[in-house]
């Protein structure tokens, strides 16, 4: 008779086998880092209180640089049909470096301004028709309810691109690092301040129109 010829066949013992696929649940829950969709980075005005009057708050039209988004995602910028949106960035750049029509706070923040943003202010021209100094230019974003994300995300970049540019570019520095600049540290903080000094991030968001304005 040969030998084995009754031995049980060998099984792989399965017992386990719950255990083990229960503790690899707990470690990839454990290890995986998951994304936080953080959302646009915007800072919300509070309520407005009953018991205070409204202010009845006029400025003048050239202080306002206009944007329009409807629903088809067609930008008017300044009464201007634009197709090419990264136009949107050296043109609110140049409005919010206009001077002109600057009161002595004005003439005193050109003055600060370094050499190269005063080449840039001069060799727009002044324009009496456009912001009359950076203290009181207002970016206006006004869009549809039917305006993609998308568009809306993009506008809102360029504008705080511009922004940025010219903070950078006031301390020495690319938009980049400005954006890196950690305002705990005193010193990094201190340009912080420096590059935004009197040159306010003043972008007013519309209540959008209805689907098809």
């Amino acid at each position: 008779m040969a030998k084995g010829k009754n031995r049980p066949a060998a099984e792989v013992n399965s017992g386990s086998m719950a255990d083990i696929a229960f503790l690899l649940l707990i470690f990839f829950l454990v290890t995986t880092t998951i994304a936080n969709d953080k959302g646009i980075a915007m800072l919300l005005p509070p309520k407005p209180d009953p018991n205070e009057p409204e202010l009845d708050v006029k400025m003048h039209d050239r202080n306002i640089f206009k944007i329009l988004a409807n629903s088809n995602d067609q930008l008017l910028v300044e009464d201007e049909p634009m197709r090419d949106i990264t136009k949107l960035r050296p043109m609110v750049k140049e409005f919010v470096l206009n001077f002109g029509k600057p009161s002595a706070d004005g003439r005193l923040l050109y003055n600060q301004l370094p050499a190269t943003l005063r080449r840039q202010v001069n060799s727009n021209g002044r324009s009496t028709n456009s912001s009359d100094e950076p203290g009181k230019a207002v970016v206006s974003f006004k869009a549809d309810r039917g305006t993609s994300y998308e568009l809306y995300i993009r506008v809102l970049d360029e504008v705080n691109a511009a922004y940025n540019e010219i903070y950078g570019e006031r301390v020495g520095i690319s938009a980049e690092e400005f954006l890196q600049l950690d305002k705990k540290d005193p010193e990094q903080k201190d340009m912080y301040m420096k590059a935004r000094a009197g040159i306010p991030r003043a972008i007013s968001i519309a209540e959008p129109n209805k689907i098809g304005g």
